[in-house]
């Protein structure tokens, strides 16, 4: 690959990661001398479809296009992936499966930072800000009372609003990687809210409070003619059954089901995944 083309892949890469256009990477990470494709050769591939360098295969490229497409989609998101590919175009995941002279290729998704737009700040609200910026989301925080909402409350969020509801939530540009939680001091607040975020493109949107709370939300909203089915994906109550608490037990518990949301997870405990422990005869 000239230096060229390697310079414009990566300054593809950094913007996708300063928040513009998210672009997927193939690169070439062993291969050997049968291998149809040598170590280092990349390529980049658009969310149009339209490309940048080659691994130096074109059945390689193609398949690579495939699979590199369908990352922009996929959810939860695979950020990272190493494949196998032979010259026929397979594609298998486990190097133990690979055969002589099929490529490595890394495949690697690059986009800004998921985006944890939080209702309400208030202690559960501050608490969810709190963890939420440590497991690398960027933070927005939005409540009508400005002594809630403010650069000292929330000195780790990228974006404060305060004021009217409505207004700040249509400032705030929604999409697979937006994350929204509706923590406020009360269903009414709530209830603005989510008739403002509903149906709006965010991947996730919950709601604190009780089954009765929500669930009378929920139907006001049905009775205005809301999406059905965008309101049926509300998660309400939000989070897992840990029996939280406190504000920042509550604030792990919204996490998790984000995380495990976001990642794939099914919430079950690790070690009921362990093998069992074969004891010795006696």
């Amino acid at each position: 690959m000239d230096a060229a083309t390697r310079m414009q892949i990566m300054g593809e890469i950094e913007s996708a990661l300063a928040g513009g256009a998210v672009v997927v990477t193939a690169t070439v990470t062993s291969g050997g001398e049968a291998s149809i494709a040598a170590p280092g050769e990349k390529m980049l591939v658009r969310r149009d479809g339209s490309t940048l360098g080659t691994l130096g295969d074109v059945a390689l490229d193609d398949a690579v296009h495939t699979i590199a497409a369908a990352v922009f989609t996929d959810f939860p998101r695979m950020m990272l992936q190493t494949l196998y590919f032979g010259r026929d175009g397979h594609a298998v995941t486990r190097r133990s499966q690979a055969q002589a002279g099929d490529a490595e290729v890394m495949v690697q998704l690059f986009e800004a930072p998921s985006k944890l737009v939080i209702f309400g700040g208030g202690h559960v609200g501050l608490a969810v800000a709190t963890l939420g910026h440590f497991v690398g989301f960027d933070i927005t925080v939005v409540d009508d009372r400005e002594e809630f909402a403010n650069r000292e409350r929330f000195p780790m969020a990228e974006a404060i609003y305060s004021g009217e509801t409505e207004e700040a939530f249509a400032a705030i540009p929604m999409d697979q990687q937006t994350y929204i939680v509706l923590v406020s001091r009360g269903h009414k607040q709530d209830e603005d809210a989510l008739r403002a975020v509903v149906g709006r493109g965010a991947v996730y949107v919950g709601m604190i409070g009780s089954r009765r709370r929500t669930a009378t939300v929920l139907q006001h909203l049905a009775e205005e003619g809301l999406d059905p089915a965008a309101l049926d994906a509300v998660s309400t109550p939000i989070g897992l059954n840990i029996e939280a608490e406190t504000p920042e037990e509550i604030a792990v518990s919204i996490l998790a089901e984000i995380v495990m949301l976001r990642r794939g997870g099914d919430g079950t405990r690790m070690r009921d995944q362990r093998a069992p422990i074969q004891w010795p005869a006696r």
